[in-house]
């Protein structure tokens, strides 16, 4: 996602100047380290075959959907194992403006005494546009906004919400930056089995459960209708798909050019949309990616390639990387970068087809993986 320019070189929905020196402590965190404009790194070349995503034409499809469900007295409560692996490319663009940040073990650099549920994880991607200053600045800061403030742990969503806010205000007071430069951002936050995911732009999460896509963010495009009509109530005008004639999404932080006072209600939004679940062992995956990806690939489509991987290797990197390189086939217009988080140790179980000799039938959730895997050729 960029900001337009004259050269060239769902579920429920709840809407609603910090140094390096006062973070916590992200050493370990799992980030690709990208060079900065200018940058011209090499497009990979290999690509995932989308045919491969049928692996015999009897559909005996290996992505798939157990299976045997256990009775009602065999249930235990679940608790998601928690691993991810990211991939992050420049693709055909002149520059890198994306950042991502991935911390599977969040209780344990949290530096506090509250008592919050256990696993816990912070992941998150940033779509730079206008310089990266606006992602980096967000990328660094988000979590200690989030856990730092009054409303954490009590209230996640509150605090998630004010900290997307407190983190825009203290982009647009860092005199050593260029506050004109904008990020979207989009934010997963695991605690036990909950999951919230905030939003603020055209980037998407999308959990994999048994094989079928389930969109937990809505991409904030100033068309959607949504959007539209906020945007319009509060003055601006969309021409040709863009925000004042600007900008290519609705919501982000910095962009503070196109901004007015603080607290002022205005066109462009940094507040985020969240979206909330209860984890159950039926969700295998959640892909996190840019709209580098989406503008490519369908929700249901990258969910049945990510479980075809996950199944071959079981490895969320390899997995990540290799939906990158198939958004790169299908000539993205781009920056790249991708997260998957699995939910398990193990990789996703394969689907059985139970024979009939009266008749032939597929279930629902078989149905999805078949569109799926027709989306993806």
């Amino acid at each position: 996602m960029a900001a337009r320019m004259d050269f060239s070189p769902p579920f429920a929905i709840i809407e609603g100047g910090y140094t390096n020196d006062n973070l916590p402590d992200m050493d370990n965190e799992k980030q690709v380290t990208l060079g900065k404009p200018p940058r011209h790194l090499s497009i990979m070349q290999h690509c995932v075959s989308s045919g491969r995503l049928i692996a015999e034409a009897n559909l005996e499809l290996d992505v798939g959907i157990v299976v045997h469900k256990s009775s009602s007295d065999e249930k235990t409560e679940f608790l998601p194992v928690l691993r991810s692996g990211s991939c992050a490319e420049i693709g055909p663009k002149q520059y890198m403006e994306d950042e991502h940040i991935c911390i599977d073990d969040l209780i344990g650099r949290l530096e506090t005494t509250t008592k919050v549920p256990s696993p816990g994880a912070f992941y998150g991607v940033f779509d730079g546009h206008g310089g990266t200053d606006a992602a980096i600045f967000i990328r660094e800061n988000i979590l200690k906004f989030i856990v730092e403030d009054s409303h954490f742990p009590i209230c996640v969503e509150k605090a998630i919400k004010s900290a997307f806010l407190k983190a825009d205000y203290a982009f647009a007071d860092a005199s050593s930056l260029d506050i004109s430069s904008g990020t979207t951002a989009l934010t997963a936050l695991i605690f036990g089995r909950t999951l919230i995911i905030a939003n603020a732009g055209d980037c998407r999460a999308v959990l994999g459960r048994r094989g079928r896509a389930i969109e937990m963010s809505k991409d904030h495009k100033p068309n959607c209708t949504s959007e539209r009509l906020r945007i319009e109530k509060l003055g601006g005008v969309i021409y040709d798909g863009y925000l004042n004639g600007q900008l290519s999404v609705a919501r982000a932080l910095g962009d503070w050019h196109m901004k007015g006072p603080k607290g002022s209600a205005c066109p462009l939004s940094a507040e985020p949309e969240l979206q909330e679940t209860d984890l159950s062992d039926e969700d295998e995956f959640l892909i996190m990616g840019c709209d580098g990806l989406w503008d490519v690939m369908s929700s249901q489509c990258a969910v049945t390639m990510a479980r075809k991987e996950l199944l071959l290797h079981n490895d969320p990197e390899r997995c990540s990387r290799e939906l990158v390189r198939e958004a790169l086939k299908r000539n993205t217009c781009d920056n790249l970068t991708v997260i998957v988080v699995c939910f398990s140790a193990e990789p996703p179980p394969r689907i059985e087809i139970p024979q009939s000799r009266v008749r032939r039938s597929i279930s629902s959730e078989g149905l999805n993986l078949l569109k799926g895997v027709l989306d993806c050729n």
